[in-house]
């Protein structure tokens, strides 16, 4: 999957309309795919997404300032690593097509076997509201599957 061009024009589109644009040298769209990044580059912060083909859905995005290296890199992959993350929110879903060998020592294989990572690395200097503006836009087109309460999701 390549998300570049799309979650380029929606970071552009929606902060141009704003009048603070986020030009294109600020920021850059990693596809990472299958792998795990192995740190979040100095004076970066970033939004990452997580992509399920085989139910064509987002089930994660979420962000990290330029301090977060280890939510950036693993915490997602571990269920019991922080109070929120997307392995932990795997394990609890009934309704997760092939998830039926998954348990707490091999969900973070799973994920890096069956989801695709496509990261947005922005300047730190463009500060927090930039960051809170590129992961709103995402969670807005998208929704994804594990943000917010489900009771308030249609």
């Amino acid at each position: 999957m390549n998300f570049e061009n799309e979650f380029s024009n929606i970071i552009s589109k929606v902060s141009k309309t704003l009048g603070k644009e986020i030009t294109d040298d600020s920021f850059q769209i990693l596809n990472i795919g299958h792998t795990r990044p192995t740190t979040l580059p100095k004076g970066k912060m970033a939004v990452y997404t997580f992509y399920s083909d085989e139910s064509d859905e987002f089930l994660k995005i979420g962000k990290v300032g330029p301090n977060s290296n280890t939510r950036y890199t693993s915490q997602h992959y571990q269920p019991k690593s922080s109070k929120s993350n997307l392995a932990s929110s795997i394990l609890k879903d009934a309704t997760l097509v092939g998830k039926e060998d998954i348990n707490e020592e091999n969900v973070g294989q799973w994920i890096l076997n069956n989801l695709y990572r496509t990261d947005i690395i922005l300047d730190a200097d463009l500060g927090p509201f930039a960051l809170d503006l590129v992961e709103a836009s995402l969670h807005y087109v998208y929704q994804p599957k594990y943000e917010g309460y489900g009771s308030q999701r249609k």
